[in-house]
């Protein structure tokens, strides 16, 4: 049944295909773009303005983890769905194990690249001495737990990738909620301030990505853990990255757009217009991210 599944890719007409599965990938993208302005409407009332200006700066190192993710993540989802069309399941399961080890590495890798220099960083993006001290506290505890953004991002499209898009929606959609409540908590009860949204992300992918390891580890799919994967694959990896190169790219100079702009936003216009961007930015999400989804 699983591999009919998977071969369907083959054989269905591609406009319903393309409803099947763009849909639940556009309602998931919607959900994550809505969450994030749930949560500048929770830092924004239970922390104040210079806290969503703070937020703003960290939005370079947010895209910068999107593109190493898009990087694996498409690459790797693209070539799983190759390999089951080619009805070579042993080489899915490898392409998923590459996955998991190559996002642990570069997850691993930022964090130590960008921990030391957080400070001078977010100085050097536009901060001020009123708006660093929270992107500081926002972004420390946002790097800790990184490496499970990376495995997070990389196992939700396999499991589309992999003839499941429903269930990477519903995985989706419960992160998104559970962060909303976890925000609420930390920030308007425990009274945290922006760290609480920062440990409030954090949980959410901890959990949803022992989610998404132990969807993949039953054994009645064609893609699934095994100890097999963990072997990295020279061949699997060159392949993957190239197909990742474009989006890689294309988020790389988003992230070098969101710099130019906040510099610019800090000499002609001070840490508020810094804080408006990114409100404008999590709106201007919500179309981009439907375009992302189908």
């Amino acid at each position: 049944m699983n591999e009919e599944r998977a071969l369907i890719l083959g054989r269905e007409r591609i406009g319903k295909l393309l409803s099947q599965y763009a849909l639940p990938a556009v309602i998931a993208q919607i959900a994550s773009s809505l969450y994030n302005i749930v949560d500048r409407i929770f830092i924004g009332q239970g922390v104040g303005a210079l806290a969503i200006s703070g937020l703003a700066l960290t939005f370079p190192f947010m895209n910068l983890a999107a593109a190493f993710g898009a990087l694996v993540g498409v690459g790797a989802s693209t070539l799983i769905s190759i390999k089951l069309g080619e009805k070579d399941y042993r080489t899915a399961r490898l392409v998923l194990g590459n996955v998991i080890i190559l996002n642990i590495i570069l997850g691993v890798g930022f964090t130590i690249v960008c921990l030391p220099f957080l400070e001078p960083l977010l100085y050097a993006l536009g901060g001020s001495t009123e708006t660093v001290p929270y992107a500081k506290d926002y972004m420390y505890i946002i790097l800790l737990g990184n490496v499970f953004t990376h495995l997070y991002l990389g196992l939700n499209a396999v499991l589309r990738s992999s003839g499941y898009p429903e269930k990477a929606m519903y995985v989706t959609i419960a992160s998104v909620a559970l962060n909303a409540v976890l925000d609420m908590l930390f920030i308007f009860v425990f009274h945290w301030g922006i760290a609480g949204a920062a440990w409030a992300t954090v949980i959410t992918q901890i959990l949803t990505t022992l989610v998404l390891v132990f969807m993949l580890l039953k054994r009645n799919k064609v893609v699934y853990i095994t100890r097999e994967c963990f072997r990295l694959k020279r061949k699997i990896v060159s392949q993957a990255c190239a197909i990742g190169a474009s989006p890689f790219f294309t988020n790389l100079v988003g992230c070098l757009i969101v710099i130019v702009v906040n510099l610019q936003l800090q000499k002609y216009g001070g840490d508020l217009a810094i804080g408006a961007y990114g409100i404008i930015n999590s709106v201007a999400f919500m179309v981009l991210m439907v375009i992302l989804g189908i």
